[in-house]
């Protein structure tokens, strides 16, 4: 199959960038999209022309690295994978596919399809540790756990932190991503001791990176490869207010 590829081409941070269009041919449907990539840069590095930036790791929609957005849509047409899961067969030979990158403030560009989502660590680093001992494996009746809850929680623990629900978003809101990486510790009671602090430190630094205002439009679970549910967003707004609400009593008791 062939396909035409028009790629945001960006040099750095600081310089303007521009789309471009590259000529994929002989490609196989059973390609995965960065597979393809590899093809077309190949070419490129063959004519001496620079190869496409683009970031990836483990190639197996686990880290998340790989993000862009495909024909506007984060990761490309189909629901729930990452970028380098979308395989050449869900496109037409002949289509002619928009690559861009993640866009979101948060999110500078650093190179072509790279951005820099350091954002997302800060707002990791704010949520802290628990202090439950955490050396040697406990017994596996020592601390009961509800079938419904470690399920819940493990959902949540299924975030990659791709920023896909960032560049769903209209407002650029990181609220699926805070209140998955929140909820897989709140969640259980080894979570519970920094609970409030947790919530309110993520949600600090999330507002000091200069992420967006959820307005619930959803679509931030619909873009999200984990297809991590908007209720957890609900359950971190839940959780904020009642931190809010501690904090504000015991600021007064004092």
């Amino acid at each position: 199959m062939k396909v035409t590829l028009r790629v945001w081409r960006q040099k750095d941070s600081q310089s303007a960038g521009q789309f471009e269009e590259y000529d994929a041919d002989g490609l196989n449907p059973n390609m995965s999209f960065l597979e393809m990539l590899d093809v077309v840069n190949e070419t490129l590095t063959e004519k001496g022309d620079e190869p496409i930036a683009f970031a990836h790791d483990c190639r197996e929609g686990i880290c998340g690295t790989c993000s862009c957005m495909i024909d506007g849509k984060p990761h490309g047409p189909e629901s729930g994978v990452t970028t380098c899961q979308t395989y050449m067969r869900s496109f037409k030979d002949g289509d002619v596919i928009t690559v861009e990158p993640f866009r979101g403030s948060a999110f500078p560009v650093q190179r072509d399809l790279i951005t820099d989502r350091d954002a997302f660590e800060k707002i990791m680093q704010a949520g802290g540790f628990i202090t439950a001992r955490a050396g040697s494996c406990q017994d596996a009746n020592a601390l009961p756990i509800a079938k419904d809850v470690a399920d819940l929680a493990m959902d949540a623990a299924s975030c990659v932190g791709c920023g896909a629900c960032v560049a769903a978003c209209k407002n650029s809101s990181a609220m699926l991503f805070v209140s998955a990486k929140a909820g897989q510790l709140n969640l259980l009671p080894q979570g519970q001791p920094e609970k409030d602090s947790r919530v309110l430190n993520m949600v600090a630094a999330m507002d000091e990176a200069g992420f967006g205002n959820c307005t619930n439009q959803y679509e931030c679970s619909a873009a999200c490869p984990k297809l991590i549910s908007e209720e957890f967003i609900s359950k971190l707004n839940r959780d904020y207010l009642v931190a809010s609400v501690k904090g504000l009593f015991e600021s007064k008791a004092l």
